[in-house]
């Protein structure tokens, strides 16, 4: 388990990853990150081009169909 301090960056708030981190991520500065909702959490991930166009199809899909998805949750 790796405990982060989440700190003050401008009119926002951080947190600063660990090398290890980086490394199994295998990320650099500058990257994407994805930080997905989950059941008993969140997972971060890398974003990729196709989970960045994924989630566009997604955002646009719910946008379009958003009165039929109010409809069938209830």
């Amino acid at each position: 388990m790796i405990t982060l301090k989440v700190r003050k960056v401008g009119n926002s708030c951080g947190v600063t990853l660990p090398k290890e981190v980086l490394a199994k991520l295998k990320v650099n500065e500058g990257d994407t990150l994805v930080l997905t909702e989950m059941v008993g959490g969140y997972q971060l991930s890398v974003a990729t081009d196709d989970l960045t166009e994924e989630m566009r199809l997604f955002e646009e899909g719910r946008r379009q169909y958003r009165n039929a998805l109010r409809e069938l949750a209830k």
